[in-house]
């Protein structure tokens, strides 16, 4: 699944990645500072050794005579490791007298006073009063290396140390900054149709308010309009019943009292488009207030007794046949966020489906199961896959010569989803060969 963008990522990814890179910009200026300072201070340090080496190799060589292998011998010795090497060489170039690790080839520095870099080391050359004797000394970059890579290496252990705890400070910061924005974020989330509830604007900071403001200002006109929707819907729906139903009064009565004849069978085909456009009326004005967003609740409701009601209403319906069979356990019950008139709404169109769409000879089979499920079931052949794609559309019918609108599904569909459930439309029903089944699967 891929994942949100969010904002909390790329800021602690952009924070830490810009401390890491100003860190080691500072760590390479730092050693490109250090690299000098230590040239100048080597520099000065084997200058000043030249100089007092070359003092004390003239004194030793004015006591022990330089043929004297043992005068030679002890001016050798040195140390297990020389971070300086030297050479005392005569005005011909020949070495005279060197140190334990210099090399008894002659440096390939000039014999003239100051400094030379060859390819190994640096030298610095001093010479005697009288110009007879050289005194090279020789110190090799290798230790100016080791002592700026050892400084570098230092430097950069903190780094180590420093990305986790940094990505780990930016998270906790960035976190706690963006609580606000996150619990705003949420609380706008839970607005829909049910839930038209001001959004909390206390405790915000400054630069949310607004937003609030803005999003209250929406969610009280977008209230107003719902009002006015519904209060439209149910206002329609009384003046449509009362002039449809005293019509559909009349023309019964008017049949009644006709003779057997043509007028009197177009008085009953009067009567039956009056009930059709009655049931058609009655699923529009269901269909209007299913799409004016009815059926969400801010509170939880017990839905049972609804279902109960709706069930015994169309047992006691002389039309269903004794068809109904409804099952339940007593202690279960169906607490949800829904309003109960459109649950209600929903119930009856799954039920009314069922009886008018179904096998006149099967029962219709209705059922509360545990976990909130509820299934509607009639027998009847097997519906395709096709045709079960196509009947929660509006004005879809599937192969059947029953009367209907072809809008009872997608109203029932319209307002689960706006209770955040699911219909799912079976054929064959779960358990048979045949038949059809409705499922709705509310969210607790």
């Amino acid at each position: 699944m891929k994942r949100e963008p969010s904002i909390t990522r790329p800021l602690i990814t952009a924070l830490t990645t810009f401390m890491v890179v100003f860190w080691l910009i500072a760590i390479g200026l730092s050693i490109r500072v250090m690299q000098h300072e230590f040239d100048e201070i080597f520099d000065s340090a084997q200058q000043e050794t030249t100089e007092r080496l070359l003092a004390l190799i003239l004194d030793d060589m004015d006591q022990h005579d330089v043929a004297n292998p043992r005068g030679i011998a002890m001016l050798n010795t040195a140390a297990n490791r020389e971070y300086l090497t030297y050479q005392v060489r005569d005005g011909t170039g020949k070495v005279v007298l060197r140190s334990n690790d210099a090399p008894s080839e002659p440096f390939s520095a000039p014999l003239a006073t100051g400094f030379h870099d060859t390819e190994v080391a640096r030298i610095y050359t001093e010479k005697t009063t009288d110009g007879a004797l050289f005194l090279q000394v020789a110190d090799r970059f290798k230790n100016r290396r080791e002592a700026v890579r050892e400084s570098a290496v230092t430097l950069l252990i903190p780094l180590i140390a420093l990305v986790p705890a940094s990505i780990f400070a930016i998270w906790f910061i960035v976190g706690r900054a963006l609580r606000p924005l996150d619990a705003l974020r949420q609380d706008i989330g839970t607005k829909d149709g049910g839930n038209l509830a001001e959004v909390e604007a206390t405790g915000l900071p400054k630069e949310l308010k607004p937003i609030a403001r803005s999003v209250n200002l929406l969610l009280g006109r977008l209230r107003s309009a719902l009002e006015s929707e519904r209060e439209f819907t149910a206002n329609s729906a009384h003046e449509l019943r009362t002039p449809i139903a005293g019509a559909l009064a009349q023309t019964q009565r008017l049949a009644e009292e006709l003779p057997d004849g043509p007028t009197r069978t177009r008085a009953r085909q009067v009567e039956t488009s009056l009930v059709n456009l009655g049931r058609l009326a009655e699923k529009l004005l269901q269909l209007a207030r299913a799409e004016a967003g009815i059926g969400g609740s801010a509170t939880a409701t017990d839905l049972r007794p609804v279902l109960d009601m709706v069930v015994t209403d169309y047992e006691r319906d002389s039309r269903s046949e004794g068809r109904l069979h409804y099952t339940a356990a007593a202690e279960t019950t169906l607490i949800r966020n829904a309003d109960m008139d459109a649950f209600g709404i929903i119930i009856r169109n799954l039920i009314e489906n069922a009886l008018v769409h179904g096998d006149p000879e099967s029962p219709v089979s209705v059922s509360l199961e545990p976990g909130g499920i509820l299934r509607v079931v009639n027998g009847g052949p097997v519906v395709t896959e096709i045709d079960l794609a196509t009947l929660k559309k509006r004005f879809r019918r599937g192969k059947t010569s029953a009367s209907g609108s072809g809008l009872g599904l997608a109203i029932a569909d319209r307002i689960v989803s706006q209770m955040g459930g699911t219909l799912e439309l079976r054929s064959p029903a779960s358990g048979e060969t045949s038949g059809f089944e409705a499922r709705i699967t509310l969210p607790t």
